[in-house]
């Protein structure tokens, strides 16, 4: 059993290390660019955590968790052309420095590659862990294709926007935390109450991140705050705000996100004072504790030895800043 600083180490090196050169250098070098931005690297650690919780050589499952991480970043490369977004945190995005070509072709090149690292699965798990990569992939696309959609309607609910989360953000989550338990050699239950865990525990995250783009810095989200309020994207908050505000409070709001003439400080200002006279922080901090307190219920329902599950535990609550 490995330690979370030493797979912290683990995957870090292993990423760092991951041989993305050839030729044309101009496929090659923003996929190395693209890679070398680091990020929490949350879904290569949640694989390699759940395979540690069943197993004594967690390294093993170092390609496939390579694997996620690479997928998910190509769908970033390809989510910032489809949002026509420059930056990605915090620096040039693909798209802003390469332009749409390279962001799409070097996006595909990083999705076949993803393939290749997934290769080096142990054969007894490929089939299980190929099928499970496989039915995230989709999951993901799927609700990259719903979110866009919602962006031309004005009729969305929460329980239609849960649903888009759970596919786009939480279902990659809950597929690197199965995939890391099939080649763990877990067995069926506890594979469940890992996917329970990381799916809950995805949504919660992804509500962190709305309630952060209106309340957090930017050095904390790596852009620029009210990027979704600016946008009128939907989110947990603006839904929420819809909901709960009173007809002449939700034509103003409605109205203040649709306005693509007033200025973006005054904007956000504007927007965030409704959120605050309705009290939508607050409700949004209740739903992200409400989830991460189903993740963690779900993750005490394995029946392992507590300190095998210790530092997965401690990776999920230092992500929702529970270690503070």
């Amino acid at each position: 059993m490995y330690s979370l600083s030493e797979l912290q180490k683990s995957v870090a090196n292993y990423m760092d290390n991951l041989n993305v050169d050839g030729t044309p250098h101009s496929l090659y070098e923003p996929i190395a660019y693209s890679l070398s931005a680091g990020g929490k690297r949350l879904r290569p650690m949640l694989t390699v955590l759940a395979c540690n919780i069943f197993s004594d050589n967690a390294l093993s499952a170092l390609p496939a968790a390579a694997a996620l991480e690479v997928f998910h970043t190509f769908t970033l490369l390809h989510d910032d052309v489809m949002d026509n977004a420059t930056v990605r945190r915090g620096k040039p995005s693909v798209y802003g420095k390469w332009g749409t070509n390279a962001a799409l072709l070097s996006g595909d090149a990083m999705m076949i590659y993803s393939y290749k690292l997934l290769q080096q699965t142990p054969v007894e798990y490929l089939p299980a862990v190929l099928g499970c990569f496989n039915y995230t992939a989709m999951t993901v696309c799927e609700g990259q294709q719903v979110d866009m959609e919602f962006e031309s309607r004005t009729d969305v609910t929460m329980e239609e926007y849960m649903a888009m989360i759970d596919k786009k953000t939480a279902a990659l989550l809950a597929g690197a935390t199965m995939i890391g338990a099939i080649q763990g050699g877990a067995d069926t239950q506890s594979r469940q109450h890992l996917f329970t865990f990381a799916t809950y525990l995805g949504l919660a995250f992804q509500l962190q991140d709305d309630l952060l783009d209106a309340y957090g810095t930017e050095a904390s989200l790596g852009k620029p705050i009210g990027g979704d309020i600016v946008e009128g994207k939907k989110s947990f908050l603006i839904l929420t705000a819809l909901s709960k505000a009173d007809a002449t409070t939700r034509k103003t709001l409605s109205q203040l996100l649709e306005n693509k003439e007033i200025a973006e400080d005054e904007k956000i200002a504007r927007v965030l004072d409704i959120y605050n006279q309705l009290g939508v922080k607050e409700i949004a901090e209740a739903e992200i504790n409400l989830h991460f307190s189903k993740a963690m219920d779900a993750l005490d329902s394995l029946e392992v030895a507590p300190e095998r599950v210790e530092p997965l535990r401690f990776l999920a609550q230092s992500l929702l800043g529970r270690n503070k």
